[in-house]
Protein backbone atom coordinates (compact mmCIF):
# COMPACT_ATOMS: atom_id res chain seq x y z
CA UNK A 1 0.00 0.00 0.00
CA UNK A 2 1.42 3.68 -0.93
CA UNK A 3 1.40 6.15 1.66
CA UNK A 4 0.24 8.47 -1.10
CA UNK A 5 -3.25 8.38 -2.92
CA UNK A 6 -2.80 11.68 -5.19
CA UNK A 7 -6.19 11.77 -4.15
CA UNK A 8 -5.72 15.25 -1.84
CA UNK A 9 -3.68 16.94 -4.66
CA UNK A 10 -6.64 19.36 -5.33
CA UNK A 11 -7.09 20.73 -1.55
CA UNK A 12 -10.17 17.96 -0.35
CA UNK A 13 -9.75 14.50 1.56
CA UNK A 14 -12.39 12.18 2.50
CA UNK A 15 -13.98 11.67 6.39
CA UNK A 16 -14.68 8.22 7.47
CA UNK A 17 -17.68 7.39 5.31
CA UNK A 18 -16.60 8.64 2.07
CA UNK A 19 -18.21 12.69 2.27
CA UNK A 20 -15.45 14.94 0.15
CA UNK A 21 -15.01 18.08 2.15
CA UNK A 22 -11.74 20.90 1.81
CA UNK A 23 -8.77 20.54 4.08
CA UNK A 24 -9.69 23.46 5.96
CA UNK A 25 -12.77 22.28 6.81
CA UNK A 26 -13.59 22.55 10.64
CA UNK A 27 -13.50 18.82 11.19
CA UNK A 28 -10.15 18.25 9.34
CA UNK A 29 -8.73 21.28 11.59
CA UNK A 30 -10.64 19.79 14.33
CA UNK A 31 -8.59 16.10 13.81
CA UNK A 32 -5.87 17.51 12.68
CA UNK A 33 -5.06 19.41 16.24
CA UNK A 34 -5.82 16.15 17.81
CA UNK A 35 -3.24 14.75 15.90
CA UNK A 36 -0.89 17.59 16.79
CA UNK A 37 -1.82 17.34 20.37
CA UNK A 38 -1.14 13.29 20.30
CA UNK A 39 2.44 14.28 18.60
CA UNK A 40 3.52 16.69 21.11
CA UNK A 41 2.44 13.97 24.27
CA UNK A 42 4.69 11.35 22.61
CA UNK A 43 7.41 13.92 22.64
CA UNK A 44 6.38 14.37 26.07
CA UNK A 45 6.73 10.72 26.53
CA UNK A 46 10.19 10.33 24.51
CA UNK A 47 11.63 12.21 27.87
CA UNK A 48 13.50 11.69 30.64
CA UNK A 49 10.55 10.73 32.80
CA UNK A 50 9.06 8.33 35.50
CA UNK A 51 7.50 5.01 33.87
CA UNK A 52 4.57 5.79 35.76
CA UNK A 53 3.92 9.15 33.74
CA UNK A 54 4.90 6.97 30.50
CA UNK A 55 2.17 4.70 30.93
CA UNK A 56 -0.21 6.99 31.22
CA UNK A 57 0.66 9.04 28.49
CA UNK A 58 0.38 5.29 26.31
CA UNK A 59 -3.07 5.44 27.43
CA UNK A 60 -3.76 8.50 26.72
CA UNK A 61 -2.70 8.79 23.25
CA UNK A 62 -4.41 5.23 22.88
CA UNK A 63 -7.76 7.89 23.72
CA UNK A 64 -6.60 10.41 21.38
CA UNK A 65 -6.51 8.02 18.31
CA UNK A 66 -9.79 7.21 19.63
CA UNK A 67 -11.18 10.71 19.63
CA UNK A 68 -9.52 11.09 16.33
CA UNK A 69 -10.96 8.46 14.72
CA UNK A 70 -14.74 10.00 16.18
CA UNK A 71 -13.99 13.52 14.83
CA UNK A 72 -12.81 12.00 11.20
CA UNK A 73 -16.12 10.10 10.68
CA UNK A 74 -18.76 11.57 8.82
CA UNK A 75 -21.63 11.48 11.16
CA UNK A 76 -24.17 11.44 8.92
CA UNK A 77 -22.36 8.85 6.67
CA UNK A 78 -20.46 6.38 8.26
CA UNK A 79 -21.00 3.04 9.15
CA UNK A 80 -18.06 2.20 9.84
CA UNK A 81 -17.46 0.94 13.49
CA UNK A 82 -15.14 3.23 15.48
CA UNK A 83 -13.91 2.45 18.84
CA UNK A 84 -15.33 4.74 22.19
CA UNK A 85 -14.80 7.27 24.39
CA UNK A 86 -16.31 6.32 28.04
CA UNK A 87 -16.56 7.69 31.56
CA UNK A 88 -13.89 5.34 32.75
CA UNK A 89 -11.37 7.67 30.48
CA UNK A 90 -12.36 10.39 32.04
CA UNK A 91 -12.33 9.03 35.77
CA UNK A 92 -8.42 7.77 34.76
CA UNK A 93 -7.41 11.41 33.96
CA UNK A 94 -9.20 12.70 37.15
CA UNK A 95 -7.41 10.09 39.27
CA UNK A 96 -4.14 10.22 37.73
CA UNK A 97 -4.74 14.30 38.80
CA UNK A 98 -5.62 13.26 42.23
CA UNK A 99 -2.70 11.55 42.57
CA UNK A 100 -0.51 14.44 41.31
CA UNK A 101 -1.82 16.96 43.18
CA UNK A 102 -1.77 14.87 46.38
CA UNK A 103 2.13 15.07 46.22
CA UNK A 104 2.32 18.75 44.55
CA UNK A 105 3.30 21.72 47.02
CA UNK A 106 -0.48 24.07 47.23
CA UNK A 107 -0.42 26.55 44.35
CA UNK A 108 -0.76 30.15 45.77
CA UNK A 109 -0.25 31.67 42.46
CA UNK A 110 -0.22 31.48 38.56
CA UNK A 111 2.77 29.33 37.64
CA UNK A 112 5.27 30.47 34.92
CA UNK A 113 5.62 27.94 31.78
CA UNK A 114 9.02 26.25 31.28
CA UNK A 115 11.87 25.65 34.06
CA UNK A 116 13.23 22.62 31.43
CA UNK A 117 12.49 21.34 28.20
CA UNK A 118 10.59 18.55 29.62
CA UNK A 119 8.23 21.23 31.79
CA UNK A 120 8.01 23.26 28.57
CA UNK A 121 6.71 20.23 26.32
CA UNK A 122 3.99 19.63 28.81
CA UNK A 123 2.74 23.44 28.48
CA UNK A 124 2.63 23.76 24.52
CA UNK A 125 0.87 20.21 24.85
CA UNK A 126 -1.69 21.74 27.11
CA UNK A 127 -1.91 24.90 24.68
CA UNK A 128 -2.72 22.48 21.77
CA UNK A 129 -5.30 20.19 23.86
CA UNK A 130 -6.92 23.73 24.66
CA UNK A 131 -7.22 24.50 21.01
CA UNK A 132 -8.47 21.37 20.21
CA UNK A 133 -11.00 21.72 22.49
CA UNK A 134 -12.10 24.97 21.71
CA UNK A 135 -12.28 23.59 17.71
CA UNK A 136 -14.42 20.52 19.03
CA UNK A 137 -16.61 23.32 20.72
CA UNK A 138 -16.88 24.92 17.35
CA UNK A 139 -17.56 21.91 15.29
CA UNK A 140 -20.43 20.90 17.66
CA UNK A 141 -22.51 23.80 17.17
CA UNK A 142 -23.19 22.68 13.59
CA UNK A 143 -22.27 18.98 13.53
CA UNK A 144 -22.71 16.16 15.92
CA UNK A 145 -19.79 15.44 18.46
CA UNK A 146 -20.24 13.37 21.79
CA UNK A 147 -19.63 15.11 24.85
CA UNK A 148 -17.32 13.30 26.06
CA UNK A 149 -15.03 13.75 23.23
CA UNK A 150 -14.86 17.62 25.23
CA UNK A 151 -15.05 16.26 28.48
CA UNK A 152 -12.25 14.09 27.89
CA UNK A 153 -10.25 17.51 25.97
CA UNK A 154 -10.96 19.73 29.20
CA UNK A 155 -9.66 17.59 31.28
CA UNK A 156 -7.03 16.11 29.55
CA UNK A 157 -5.41 19.80 29.65
CA UNK A 158 -6.02 20.04 33.05
CA UNK A 159 -3.72 16.80 33.09
CA UNK A 160 -1.19 18.10 31.24
CA UNK A 161 -0.81 20.73 33.63
CA UNK A 162 -0.96 19.14 36.37
CA UNK A 163 1.69 16.35 35.04
CA UNK A 164 3.98 19.51 34.48
CA UNK A 165 3.82 20.61 38.24
CA UNK A 166 4.61 16.94 38.67
CA UNK A 167 7.69 16.69 36.49
CA UNK A 168 9.08 19.96 37.74
CA UNK A 169 9.18 18.49 40.99
CA UNK A 170 10.86 15.51 39.50
CA UNK A 171 13.30 17.18 37.48
CA UNK A 172 14.18 19.28 40.58
CA UNK A 173 13.18 22.55 38.61
CA UNK A 174 11.68 25.49 40.28
CA UNK A 175 7.87 26.75 39.67
CA UNK A 176 8.49 30.35 38.92
CA UNK A 177 5.08 32.04 40.42
CA UNK A 178 3.88 34.56 38.47
CA UNK A 179 4.20 37.74 39.94
CA UNK A 180 1.67 40.61 38.18
CA UNK A 181 2.99 44.31 38.53
CA UNK A 182 0.23 46.53 40.09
Amino acid sequence: MKIYTKTGDKGKTSLIGGTRVLKNHIRIETYGTVDELNSYIGLIRDQLIDDDSKNSLIEIQDRLFTIGSSLASDPEKSTMKIPDLNEKDILFLEQEIDKMNDTLPEMKSFILPGGHTTVSFCHIARCVCRRAERLTINLSETSFVAELVIKYLNRLSDYLFMLSRKLSQYLMVSEIPWKPRM
